[in-house]
């Protein structure tokens, strides 16, 4: 082997830190700032009826789901977060973002793994580490909040995610689901535990009744002829808020009224939960040095999970079926993330970040057809002919993300808390219920799932150079295996390192897995949730190979930079 020369180590060096180096500082962040300067005005000139709609579609799929981890938090972290901290940091988190985001499409809220995140730290906290909880998860957000500066300035996005594939993207998201339906469980049992046996099983129908009503309404869209289209999109938009104003109204119908209730705890002055607090700051410098420092542990993992979430919930909402054309990018919006999870920890409510699968109903939410004219010339006659073509698309703009997330604000005020606290605690586990479903729906897991439950004579056929589905069955189990092992992960001590297990898929997708499938099934099952095409096509390409035979499907994909440099003129491949 030659030693290396001066001249290639410089090269190496440049290919780091020169100008297009992976590693420059503040590359992405330039670019992103020029995007966002680009795109600016035009995200505010354009407001129709659909826009109207989708905000208030995207308010009640958002504040719903937040106020149900409200109460989930409001038990577990000891009254210290509670409904008004929810909303807040909802409320907040929303408007800065729609101010000053790069990609106004992806919706924020309080998330699932989160909450599960929080719960266990606050355990440690009061059972293991005698501290105060808000000094030392305020400490922890403002560590993961220079993590996520340093992130965006080295350009993480391109030597990180550029490696994720849909194999660890779908474990997360099938993680997601099953925490709601756990959610669910919990909310339940507490309420068996508060409330007389009647009741406890009218909050089993309530729960069930919620979830139900949801899933049926939701389906309004294919009821066609029934009722007109108008009536049926808005059953379908507005299926959750109907369901739930419904299962709100029951039990104070007839004999229900006299039923003993659990409804929802909310604030009735502007002030924290916790009734030894009377204002959103939290006295961080308070914490002892040591502590202060172990905090950055904890950081480091909330730092993980926000990145992955926030970053595939980005992706998610600019598919190609959405058509979206603005130039895009990601570097900016987790300097912006990290800057509003500083100040959620220093306000002492729980911190907002990319949310499934809210980011892409909003940008469902805002499709239209548009329609565009040609002139072709047939060849053979010389004549001319305008020939129509419709497609879909999203109205990208920044005044639906800003009006739901005013919206969700106002609730912070005393009168619209008392209303959030007319909400029983069934409907909030039939509400899980619901976004557990809506979110399962649209995972490939669960579709290779039911090929395992279907007949081999009934099974689609395969691509060329796959011989059987066994490989695709047991790709589809180790997912399965792999999401229970890390949801067992999140009932134990160790549940703050379970984002850790998510992003170690990353490496045994790319260097294990090939060992055990076959090249074709997994170009088949799996793909670059970032980019085009899969990692054994880029194999094929380094050897010298033309790839081979590959499956067209949709992917959480732009182009290879996940949309960063689209013109206006260019479409997503």
């Amino acid at each position: 082997m030659q030693p290396r020369t001066k001249g290639s180590k410089r090269k190496r060096w440049k290919s780091y830190f020169g100008p297009d180096g992976k590693l420059r500082p503040f590359r992405l962040l330039r670019q992103d700032i020029g995007n966002v300067r680009k795109r600016y005005i035009s995200d505010w000139t354009l407001f129709n009826q659909l826009i109207f709609a989708s905000a208030v579609y995207v308010f009640f799929t958002n504040i719903l789901p937040g106020i149900t981890f409200a109460s989930d938090l409001y038990v577990l972290t000891g009254m210290t977060w509670g409904t008004i901290e929810v909303v807040f940091s909802t409320g907040l988190c929303g408007i800065i973002f729609s101010l000053f985001s790069i990609q106004p499409l992806t919706i924020l809220g309080v998330t699932g793994p989160f909450s599960v995140l929080a719960e266990n730290i606050y355990s440690l906290c009061i059972n293991s580490f005698h501290v105060n909880f808000l000094h030392f998860m305020a400490w922890s957000l403002i560590h993961s909040a220079w993590m996520h500066y340093l992130l965006a300035i080295f350009n993480a996005h391109d030597w990180t995610m550029q490696y994720v594939t849909t194999f660890s993207a779908d474990i997360f998201s099938l993680l997601n689901s099953v925490i709601y339906f756990h959610k669910a469980v919990q909310e339940l049992q507490r309420n068996h535990e508060a409330v007389s046996f009647a009741s406890f099983l009218y909050s089993v129908i309530g729960a069930v009744g919620t979830f139900l009503v949801a899933v049926v309404l939701s389906t309004a869209n294919s009821w066609q002829p029934l009722f007109h289209r108008y009536v049926r999109m808005g059953l379908s938009e507005y299926a959750a808020a109907i369901s739930i104003i419904l299962w709100i109204g029951m039990p104070n119908i007839g004999e229900l009224a006299t039923l003993d209730k659990q409804t929802l705890v909310v604030q009735t002055s502007f002030r924290p939960s916790d009734p030894s607090r009377t204002v959103f700051f939290v006295q961080f410098w308070k914490l002892p040095i040591e502590w202060i420092f172990i905090s950055i542990i904890p950081g480091a993992i909330i730092t993980i999970l926000f990145y992955f979430d926030h970053e595939i919930s980005s992706i998610i909402c600019t598919l190609e079926r959405y058509g979206t054309k603005k130039p895009g990018g990601f570097a900016w919006d987790i300097f912006l993330l990290g800057t509003t999870t500083a100040i959620c920890g220093i306000l002492g409510i729980p911190p907002a970040n990319g949310l499934l699968p809210q980011a892409p109903l909003h940008s469902e939410s805002l499709m239209h057809t548009v329609k565009t004219e040609s002139i072709e010339i047939d060849e053979k006659t010389e004549s001319r002919r305008i020939v129509i073509r419709e497609k879909q698309q999203v109205y990208e703009q920044r005044w639906s993300p800003f009006l739901q997330a005013a919206g969700i604000l106002i609730f912070i005020s005393p009168p619209f808390q008392h209303v959030l606290g007319l909400t029983p605690t069934s409907v909030l586990a039939g509400l899980f219920l619901f976004m557990g479903e809506q979110s399962l729906a649209v995972n490939p897991i669960l579709y290779r799932f039911f090929y395992m439950l279907t007949p081999a004579s009934e099974l689609p056929p395969l691509p060329k150079g796959v011989k059987n589905y066994r490989g695709i069955h047991a790709y589809t189990i180790v997912q399965i295996v792999m999401t229970g092992i890390i949801f067992y992960v999140t009932l134990t001590v160790a549940a703050p390192a379970f984002p850790i297990i998510i992003i170690a898929m990353v490496p045994v997708r790319l260097l294990l897995m090939n060992r055990f499938w076959g090249r074709e099934t997994l170009r088949f099952v799996d793909s670059w949730a970032c980019k085009d095409g899969t990692p054994e096509d880029d194999e094929d390409r380094r050897n010298g190979i033309d790839g081979g035979e590959r499956k067209k499907k949709e992917k959480a994909v732009a182009n290879s930079d996940c949309g960063r440099d689209r013109g206006l003129g260019e479409e997503l491949v």
